[in-house]
């Protein structure tokens, strides 16, 4: 799935334990770096690389973070600021009229179909899905950072009910795109 790449970093860092919080940010710094360098190569512009861009930002940043100040209080915080950076990356992407859920699905479908209104605005659907999931897992994960509850929880669920989503909805389009074509003798189109 091409969304387990972009989203890998984010994997990571959430997987490794969080009290070494330190090493997970910089390998998940080296990871999103080698995405850019890779994607790079292989043709993809930095535009339709936001997520990997803002990724490698983020953890640039908490990497110095971590390892000036060990014993930070934004520790607790850490899995909250993951969810809030990935909001305001989805955000901005939709801002700028490039939801990042376009590239990726570009990926997977065929080229006549990308400036398709329904493949466009199946992109936005998803994207601001994604952006809800993730400031939503912000607030959450803020709320219960000193608390004895774990946030595990949370984190897997600001990424698998967007996952759940877009499957469903991706699958929800093209069934429909099909039903349309069929009924005008044409022939289907993929979406997203």
């Amino acid at each position: 799935m091409t969304y387990l790449r972009a989203f890998a970093p984010w994997i990571v860092f959430a997987v490794i334990p969080s009290e070494y919080w330190q090493w997970s940010a910089l390998i998940a710094l080296g990871i999103s770096i080698a995405s850019i360098a890779q994607q790079t190569r292989a043709g993809r512009r930095l535009d339709a690389q936001i997520i990997d861009l803002g990724s490698a930002i983020f953890f640039a940043a908490l990497t110095v973070v971590a390892f000036s100040n060990p014993d930070s209080s934004l520790h607790a915080y850490t899995p909250a600021a993951a969810n809030a950076v990935l909001a305001l990356i989805a955000g901005i992407s939709l801002a700028v009229r490039v939801p990042f859920t376009l590239p990726i699905a570009k990926q997977t479908t065929p080229q006549e179909i990308w400036d398709q209104p329904l493949f466009i605005r199946t992109a936005y659907v998803l994207t601001s899905v994604w952006t809800a999931s993730f400031a939503i897992g912000a607030v959450l994960l803020a709320i219960l950072a000193h608390s004895d509850t774990p946030r595990t929880i949370v984190q897997v669920l600001a990424f698998v009910i967007p996952v759940v989503f877009t499957i469903r909805y991706v699958a929800y389009v093209q069934a429909k795109a099909q039903g349309l074509a069929e009924n005008a003798g044409g022939s289907p189109d993929q979406t997203a």
